[in-house]
């Protein structure tokens, strides 16, 4: 079993009112600038802190969406979560991801909302759903459940669906993009729900969507995960559906996938940071996974 997760818990017994707090570890990392981190790290810990307080096995959480408004530093962090509403079919909590500077004020980084709903059954009658041969998200064969390692694959000229694996330089292209993917534990020492793995998962949804033949210019301001079942196993996929851009600005939307089907989408907006483009080609993100 992997020892890589985002976090580690830290205690501050300086303040009484301070809580747990988490300090990030190299995996939290960004690609972006050095000392930040990256956004599933970011939106798993919001996710998490959510579901700890308020999850609940009758609801589903339905949608989860997360404002990644300021850049987040590699430093003490911690989430604080209030209820909105709590009724008989819906449930509404919001959570604040919040930065320690030492000597120095907190910082709110980011912040989201999460709707739960109460499961039941279906209405009567038939809607329309995705035929079973209109699906291109297939996903790879993996010899080990502890091979963290992502796998891509691109459409080819033709549109045909290409092959799974893990160089991603080999699929820098203006094609479509998706990703099978086991997401690293958000806090040292504890298993991920599927919530959570949903969440750390789908924030891929803007690098499948975003990456072209340069590498990624585009990051990503949001995420909002919307899903109609929990995931099953311990993987997830993410396959780009839609993307348009204009004037430095591109909307962005996922399918999630795991073994059985979707289960839900991603949606991001997202800003040109050109100036800090990521180019696949000359950066080697296998490193991060060699410890697991």
């Amino acid at each position: 079993m992997t020892n890589i997760a985002f976090f580690e818990p830290i205690s501050d017994t300086g303040r009484p009112d301070a809580g747990l707090r988490y300090r990030p570890t190299p995996f939290a990392a960004s690609l972006w600038a050095p000392g930040t981190l990256n956004g599933p790290a970011v939106c798993g810990l919001a996710a998490r802190a959510v579901e700890t307080e308020f999850g609940d096995d009758e609801f589903v959480p339905a949608r989860c969406t997360i404002d990644l408004f300021k850049a987040a530093r590699d430093i003490v962090t911690s989430t604080r979560v209030r209820i909105v509403r709590s009724g008989g079919r819906i449930r509404v909590v919001d959570v604040d991801v919040v930065q320690h500077p030492e000597g120095a004020d907190e910082v709110l980084v980011a912040r989201g909302t999460t709707v739960f709903l109460r499961t039941s059954t279906n209405p009567p009658g038939q809607r329309w759903h995705r035929p079973a041969d209109a699906v291109t998200f297939h996903p790879p064969e993996i010899a080990s459940d502890d091979d963290l390692s992502p796998r891509f694959a691109s459409d080819a000229a033709d549109d045909t669906v290409g092959e799974w694996e893990r160089d991603m330089g080999n699929h820098q292209n203006g094609h479509r993009k998706r990703m099978w993917s086991r997401a690293a534990p958000i806090v040292a020492g504890e298993k991920l729900t599927p919530f959570q793995r949903a969440v750390v998962s789908a924030e891929s949804a803007s690098l499948v969507s975003n990456w072209g033949t340069t590498g990624i210019g585009f990051i990503n301001c949001d995420l909002t995960v919307a899903l109609s079942r929990l995931p099953s196993g311990e993987r997830v996929g993410v396959e780009a559906d839609v993307h348009i851009e204009d004037d430095g600005v591109s909307v962005s939307n996922a399918g999630l996938y795991d073994a059985d089907g979707m289960f839900g989408t991603a949606l991001v907006t997202a800003v040109n940071n050109a100036a800090a483009q990521i180019d696949f080609t000359t950066v080697d993100t296998s490193e991060r996974y060699r410890e697991a």
